[in-house]
């Protein structure tokens, strides 16, 4: 059996997946071989016979939108063909199709298929409690129509608050008022979906939770979804919720969102309230939210964030540091920087001379120091109640003392007053985390830990809003048919290099056969504190630029 496709094949293969991105249904009656024996099956049932899948065809309405990511051929002859793609639909998951190509006088034509899509499903690892609605929305607003995940460190009324950990929540009351940040989700129209894991009162940048395991990761399966902020941006990427709320203090939702190939912003540090919300480090605990499209990301901005304070225009210039760079793995850094030329942006040697791994240990000592005066009477008293990288967490927390605390927030103000100097009025650009999603390898997971934060503490020691986009592609190129909006019934096809949000519709490049899809790389932009509106505007027309 070879892997090379016969002549034809992939042209035919490309012809259907156009003919189900515009709802051809007369080309894919075509494209099925016109047999009372053809197949195609889904999770619903069988379909048995060229008739029967035409009515089914023409009764549905058309596909949702995808993306085709990889695609497979196992050739058995030249007139065979068994073609294997993974898809990834607009609306959040990954599914995979399975097809028996058969080649005739009038070319080449399906007699088998079988479709699995990604089917919404209580996961007990994504989600604590879960509703149809939990809580619904106002009914009106921005917003209306959006669901969301709401992570388990935020006050939902008649819920009680779990951070992570079966002790904590047996001793938890029921809530009778719901967090700032969840209120004003629900005014502006959002349903509250339900309550999505985390990790263990946040203290962990992974995504995984001794006691429900860690979320799926779609976008690259097998590996870590990113944490603390793991349930929320897990529900986001299956497609099981529209906005993920959550927290960043060292990282939480630009990880998840570089891990998982989501749209994120962590917010200047006190532009929305923490009212409701578990601490851990009140320095620098910031409220964020991820998305899949660039666009939602800022009309959630629009709800949560104060009104914009900005004088006059911004018309910002984007800065790349090599020396930042240096801190990523190889084929992250490539990526990075092909966005940044893409983007327009500038090298700069201003960070030449920055020690973020000094830096990043400054973060670590305060966020320690803050965590310990936040929980560590309740870790006394409850031992064994924590996993085991938490509960180290917590140990080393304990050890640091008043003095020691106090002196990293001494240090943190001079760095912040730095930070905020080298920054100014640019953007920096860089990469959202130094390397790809890791395999839960609890040997390697701290290391990837201390790398990230090197990277992640900048926006953190400065108090500034960073918004992370999804870098698709990586040598692979992706392939997507999406119109401008809805579900995906009816839109144009057009070709463009990278990738990916289905805002403009269109195939988006070619996968080679055979060739697996890159794993998500998150572009991370940082601004000075107050920028969020303009940052998250920059994000999207960034997004609309390279779509």
């Amino acid at each position: 059996m070879r892997t090379d496709p016969p002549p034809g094949l992939i042209a035919a293969f490309l012809a259907y997946e156009r003919a189900l991105g515009t709802d051809d249904v007369d080309a894919l009656d075509r494209l099925f071989a016109a047999d009372p024996a053809t197949l195609r099956g889904d999770a619903t049932g069988l379909l048995v016979g060229h008739d029967e899948i035409a009515a089914f065809r023409g009764a549905r309405g058309g596909a949702p939108a995808r993306r085709l990511v990889e695609v497979h051929v196992r050739t058995v002859d030249d007139d065979h063909a068994l073609v294997v793609a993974v898809t990834e639909p607009v609306g959040g998951g990954r599914g995979q199709q399975t097809q028996l190509w058969e080649r005739g006088a009038a070319g080449w034509v399906v007699v088998a298929a079988h479709v699995h899509a990604p089917a919404p499903a209580f996961d007990a690892s994504v989600w604590r409690v879960l509703g149809a609605p939990l809580v619904p929305g106002s009914g009106a607003g921005p917003l209306a129509g959006r669901t969301v995940a709401v992570k388990d460190l935020f006050a939902v009324a008649g819920q009680r608050v779990g951070a992570g950990n079966p002790t904590w929540l047996a001793d938890a009351p029921v809530e009778t008022a719901h967090a700032a940040a969840v209120d004003r989700l629900l005014a502006a129209g959002a349903d509250v979906r339900g309550v999505a894991r985390t990790d263990e009162l946040a203290y962990s940048l992974a995504g995984t939770n001794a006691h429900t395991g860690a979320p799926p990761n779609p976008r690259a399966p097998g590996r870590v979804p990113g944490g603390s902020s793991s349930g929320s941006g897990a529900a986001v990427a299956l497609g099981q919720a529209d906005i993920g709320l959550g927290t960043d203090t060292g990282g939480s939702i630009r990880v998840p969102a570089s891990y998982q190939g989501l749209y994120g912003v962590r917010t200047t540090h006190g532009a929305v309230p923490t009212t409701g919300l578990v601490p851990l480090a009140p320095s620098f605990d910031t409220v964020g939210w991820l998305t899949r499209d660039a666009t939602l990301l800022a009309a959630v901005g629009d709800v949560l964030l104060p009104p914009d304070v900005d004088d006059g225009p911004w018309s910002p210039r984007l800065v790349v540091s090599p020396a930042l760079l240096a801190h990523a793995q190889d084929d992250v850094a490539t990526r990075v920087t092909a966005f940044a030329a893409t983007a327009g942006a500038t090298a700069t040697a201003a960070w030449d001379d920055v020690d973020v791994a000094a830096w990043a240990e400054v973060f670590r000592v305060r966020q320690a120091w803050e965590a310990w005066r936040a929980h560590g009477a309740w870790v006394s008293a409850h031992p064994g109640a924590l996993g085991a990288d938490v509960a180290g967490r917590f140990a080393v927390a304990s050890r640091v003392d008043d003095a020691a605390g106090a002196a990293a927030g001494v240090a943190r103000e001079a760095l912040r007053a730095q930070i905020l100097d080298l920054v100014g009025d640019d953007v920096l650009v860089l990469p959202a985390t130094p390397s790809v999603a890791p395999r839960p390898d609890p040997a390697d997971l701290d290391a990837v830990r201390t790398a990230n934060l090197r990277l992640t503490c900048i926006a953190g020691l400065g108090g500034l809003p960073a918004v992370v986009l999804p870098v698709h592609g990586g040598g692979t190129g992706s392939l997507s048919h999406a119109p401008g909006g809805g579900e995906g019934r009816t839109g144009s096809l057009s070709h463009a290099p990278g990738g990916g949000e289905g805002e403009g519709g269109g195939l988006v490049g070619d996968p080679e056969p055979g060739r697996r899809a890159a794993l998500p790389v998150g572009v991370c932009l940082i601004a000075a504190p107050g920028r969020d509106r303009a940052l998250l505007s920059l994000a999207r027309t960034l997004t609309v630029r390279r779509a």
